[in-house]
Formats: C-alpha cells, structure tokens, sequence
C-alpha cells in the first residue's frame, strides 16, 4: 500500500497545496528530484514517455520537458529552478506551454521524518484562481498520484 497524495485547492484563491509521504530518507526522496534519469521514470501520469531536453536541478537552473500520450498527443513543459537546497527546499517557476504566460511559482519541502521517512510538501500559486482550476481540471490529480507511486518504488531501491 502506498501512501497517500493530499492535494487541497482552496475555494477562492489560486493556490494549489499537496502532501506526499514516502518510505524512504530524504536523501533518495531529494535525488530521485535531481537526477533526471531518474525523474524521467516517474514524473507524470502512468502510460506517458517522457522526453527531457533539460533538467538542471540547483539554483538558477531550468528544466524543459515533454510527456508523450500512448495515442501520441505531446504537452510540454517548462521553468526555473530559482532556489534549490539539497535534500531541503527547492522553489521553481512551472508553465505549461499549451498555456503560456500562465506561469506558477512552486515550492517544495523535502521534510526527514526520521526513521527513514519522508514528507514532501508542496505548493503551487497561480497568477489567478481560473488558471489555477485549470490546472486542477487537467487531472494534475492523476500524473501526481501515479508518479509519486512510481517514485515509491525507486526510492525503495535506494533505500
């Protein structure tokens, strides 16, 4: 059983927030982050290929991406890493280039639980509440959930 993906969008505002715990310590949990090979194995929806053409996790890097649909239908993606603090904290900026100028400020929280646990907390501010329903009405809800449960079992390995 996997733990479970908290996402809350309040009414009325444009923020999105989520919670994610992991069985794993910080350090994979962060890495799994930071390395693209590893992201491009469980970043996004279950069924998609992902392409990276960037990924420069550290301070004042940026990343590009594209995830591919089994009929072929391509999204892509794309941002800065504004701060990053290995196994910490990182902040970045996320635009969906089907939607561009519609750029979100996103924070993460890699939080060691001991134990060997992780708490990854995030949350996403939008430049309007309709942008933000946007994004929930994409099913950002699904690529979350089904790539956090591939990411369980990454980390598991590096545990």
């Amino acid at each position: 059983m996997t733990n479970p993906v908290t996402i809350e969008a309040p009414e009325g505002v444009p923020f999105i927030f989520f919670t994610r715990e992991f069985d794993a310590p910080v350090e994979a949990v962060f890495r799994a982050h930071a390395e693209p090979e590893l992201v491009r194995q469980w970043l996004g929806p279950n069924g998609y290929e992902m392409r990276i053409d960037e990924w420069d996790f550290t301070t004042h890097g940026g990343y590009r991406y594209t995830h591919r649909e089994p009929e072929g239908a391509e999204w892509g993606f794309h941002g800065t890493f504004h701060t990053v603090r290995e196994n910490e904290f990182a902040v970045q900026t996320f635009e969906f280039e089907g939607a561009p100028d519609l750029v979100a400020i996103e924070t993460m929280r890699f939080e060691d639980l001991g134990d060997g646990r992780t708490r990854l907390v995030g949350h996403s501010t939008y430049p309007s509440v309709e942008a933000r329903d946007a994004m929930v009405a994409s099913g950002m809800d699904r690529g979350l959930s089904e790539g956090y449960e591939r990411l369980d079992g990454l980390v598991a390995v590096a545990a």
